[in-house]
């Protein structure tokens, strides 16, 4: 009896131990409210100084948040440097010639690192950065889960591997999604992120030259103008997202698929005679429902393996590790 007593207490007193980890272990969004409550002013000016001095970064900082959290979780490890001894994700065939606005993150954790040294981590900075992104370009608000910390490794490979490319069909990017625990809704709300912000020619010349089924002619003969046919002249050359109004986070990504005048061949998969319409054409008659469903699945992202507690630890520089 007493041995039997003994064990049930001692399950009991294991099971409290792991309730209490775990509780420790959750993002909150009042995490720094005391060891750093100038955080959100401090990041939010910066971001606005950015935006301000050219548009299009809302949308990369944006960008940056995403191709960090589908790599191993939201950890902050892409901002990571090479060096002579360590392969971070940067030059990852997603992210190199393609990813940008590190230097604005290193203003943001100069700024930051004023108001509260060696508390908040890049990770986190890099989701507060993302909402403000959204929000200073028109979009919704919501209260950002904080509590992670950074990684101390990164993986060319699992970038290569884990992050969406342009030229995924509908399966490929729900199964993309899923894989990180994010549901074709939560896909499609996230993917009108391209409501802001431009592409580079090589994501979409195969798109406006091959492809004549799901794509208006007349967008296609547009956009070549500016995309030469042959690889290798005017690559880097830029068109926006949305062509209506690349530079305000609303529901016209959405309108300009039922169009055919999505950008990327992974646009118009989303509306392509798939389980996606359907959604789509929701987000075209209530915008409202785009704006909550787009702030649910960013939170859902930024919950996606966070380091927490003891692990990974706090940058004094986003780009190396301590």
């Amino acid at each position: 009896m007493a041995s039997s007593k003994n064990n049930t207490m001692f399950f009991l007193f294991l099971l409290v131990t792991l309730l209490i980890g775990s509780s420790s272990a959750q993002l909150s969004t009042s995490f720094y409210s005391k060891s750093c409550p100038k955080l959100y002013q401090t990041v939010k000016s910066t971001v606005q100084s950015a935006i301000q001095k050219e548009t299009r970064m809302g949308a990369s900082l944006l960008r940056l948040f995403f191709h960090d959290c589908f790599v191993n979780g939201c950890d902050g490890s892409l901002l990571l440097d090479d060096t002579s001894s360590f392969t971070g994700e940067k030059r990852a065939a997603p992210n190199v010639n393609s990813v940008r606005g590190f230097e604005v993150i290193d203003n943001i954790k100069s700024a930051v690192e004023k108001a509260c040294p060696g508390v908040v981590s890049c990770a986190d900075i890099l989701a507060v950065t993302a909402r403000d992104s959204v929000v200073i370009l028109g979009g919704p608000n919501w209260n950002v889960k904080l509590g992670r910390r950074d990684a101390r490794t990164a993986s060319q490979g699992a970038a290569n591997s884990s992050i969406p490319a342009p030229t995924f069909n509908l399966n490929r990017l729900i199964s993309s999604f899923s894989a990180v625990g994010l549901s074709t809704k939560d896909m499609v709300a996230l993917s009108g992120a391209h409501t802001i912000g431009q592409a580079r020619c090589t994501t979409f010349r195969a798109r406006i030259y091959n492809e004549t089924n799901n794509i208006d002619s007349s967008f296609a003969r547009t956009k070549q103008n500016s995309c030469p046919r042959n690889s290798g002249s005017g690559d880097n050359n830029l068109a926006p997202l949305d062509l209506q109004t690349p530079s305000k986070f609303d529901n016209n990504y959405f309108k300009n698929l039922v169009n055919k005048k999505g950008l990327l061949h992974s646009d118009q998969q989303l509306f392509n005679g798939g389980s996606a319409d359907s959604i789509v054409r929701s987000y075209i008659n209530n915008p409202s429902s785009f704006n909550s469903d787009f702030v649910t699945a960013m939170i859902k992202m930024g919950d996606i393996r966070p380091l927490t507690g003891s692990n990974g630890e706090i940058r004094k520089n986003c780009r190396r590790r301590n």
